[in-house]
């Protein structure tokens, strides 16, 4: 394994390469440090305040595991660049856009980020009771769109997500369409909205690859709304026909940082030995 924190200028995999011109921090991860504490062995359930001290205070009491899963990580990202981020499972990949989206403190280190971060996972939290038409407008409320904006964008969202092209299942309760079904949609409501820092952990991975292939001009088009895009995939052919830029972690480490051909074949040569 190799280490390289060079900064892809352009992409020679065909992929589009990121606009020229004055370069636009959108997101900076300056040596970043993310801990899990396991709590657990013989230390019984304790008390509110034995707890709350313990998270306050930072340090793990008895029958606490830490688990390091982002070690010193850096990197900063550009406005209208699409970053893929690679490596093995438990490689940090997940937990480090959690970081950057607000949504899990660093141990040490810090997080700036240029507009509001949205992340996008396969596991995104949907009301299973309700029909996929309330959850469009659930979601789009969620992520700030107001109704008229929701009502223009609607037919756009069921149509990209492809859930009707067998019956009308966007009337139907979510509890009723199959997990691939219930992602395309998740990610065609977040994909009607410009987002400045948008990431996707493993959405392009559903579907047939006609959705895949809607999924990443959709982010192309993104890039070009001057919003920045990370991936997060185990298809390093989604990775090489959507990003310029790479991260590869691995054991919550940044080994490379760089364009997308030069990290990807890096990786691959890697892993098959």
């Amino acid at each position: 394994m190799r280490s390289s924190t060079a900064v892809a200028e352009q992409n020679p995999t065909g992929a589009p390469a990121a606009p020229s011109g004055p370069r636009v921090p959108t997101v900076i991860a300056d040596d970043v440090h993310i801990v899990y504490r396991v709590y657990g062995g013989n230390t019984g359930r304790g008390s509110a305040t034995a707890a709350l001290n313990r998270l306050v205070r930072r340090k793990p009491g008895a029958g606490v595991r830490e688990v390091h899963a982002v070690k010193g990580v850096s990197f900063t990202a550009y406005r209208g660049e699409a970053i893929g981020l690679i490596g093995s499972n438990g490689s940090g990949k997940s937990t480090l856009l959690k970081a950057i989206a607000g949504l899990l403190p660093a141990e040490r280190g810090k997080v700036y980020t240029d507009g509001q971060p949205s992340l996008l996972g396969v596991n995104a939290a949907m009301m299973n009771d309700l029909t996929g038409e309330k959850n469009v407008m659930l979601g789009g409320l969620a992520m700030g769109m107001s109704r008229e904006q929701i009502r223009e964008r609607y037919q756009g969202i069921v149509d990209f997500s492809g859930i009707n092209e067998k019956g009308d299942f966007i009337t139907l309760p979510m509890r009723t369409y199959s997990s691939g079904m219930a992602a395309r949609l998740r990610f065609s409501i977040a994909a009607a909205k410009d987002h400045d820092v948008l990431m996707i952990d493993e959405a392009l991975a559903t579907g047939d690859r006609s959705f895949q292939k809607r999924s990443e001009a959709r982010i192309r088009e993104l890039r070009k709304e001057a919003g920045t895009v990370f991936l997060v995939s185990h298809n390093n052919r989604s990775i090489r026909d959507t990003c310029d830029r790479v991260l590869w972690l691995e054991h919550g480490q940044l080994l490379m940082d760089g364009p997308t051909e030069e990290v990807v074949r890096a990786y691959e040569k890697e892993t098959a030995r």
